[in-house]
């Protein structure tokens, strides 16, 4: 049970660093503009060595903004509660702390998803026709990677869990 614990705190932690640098990066995407080579993120985009704030407030950079944002505190959450799984405190004999870190790692894994098919459809479908010579970069992947983590910290926590109660008798019948 434990090892499970420790391998979903150890993609929990990975997960949740990913999702901080691929949020706060700025190569989602890099493209030829006029002969440069440019690259955007979520906040900021470059061209010509300098970089530029979005000031542009368009509703898919909002929505993976959000999204990417609520994935990392979701993911947070779950680490915190995953820690606090490692004790045994009497008084919280009806909350299960590894069902808990579980659940909010799904939560994470599914907000980070919505973020990545959001930017994607719309990059695809609208900027990869606006620009001939682009294509995702570094930070867009550590979102799928992210992405993956997560989910991965949910499958330890929730087997963690699932062999807590299957030890104290409580398991399927």
């Amino acid at each position: 049970m434990y090892s499970f614990m420790g391998g979903g705190l150890f993609c929990a932690i990975v997960g949740n660093i990913l999702l901080v640098v691929s949020t706060a990066t700025d190569y989602w995407m890099q493209y030829r503009l006029s002969g440069n080579y440019a690259h955007q993120g979520l906040w900021r985009y470059c061209m010509s060595n300098k970089c530029y704030m979005q000031t542009d407030s368009i509703a898919y950079w909002n929505a993976t903004r959000a999204f990417m944002i609520l994935s990392g505190m979701s993911c947070f959450a779950g680490i915190i509660a995953g820690i606090m799984s490692f004790s045994h405190f009497s008084s919280f004999e009806r909350f299960n702390r590894s069902f808990a870190a579980g659940i909010m790692f799904f939560v994470s894994t599914f907000f980070v998803l919505l973020a990545m098919a959001i930017y994607t459809g719309v990059t695809i479908n609208f900027l990869g026709k606006r620009f001939g010579d682009w294509r995702f970069s570094w930070s867009y992947i550590l979102g799928w990677v992210a992405m993956l983590m997560t989910f991965f910290a949910g499958i330890f926590y929730i087997c963690a869990y699932r062999m807590c109660e299957c030890r104290r008798g409580n398991g399927p019948r």
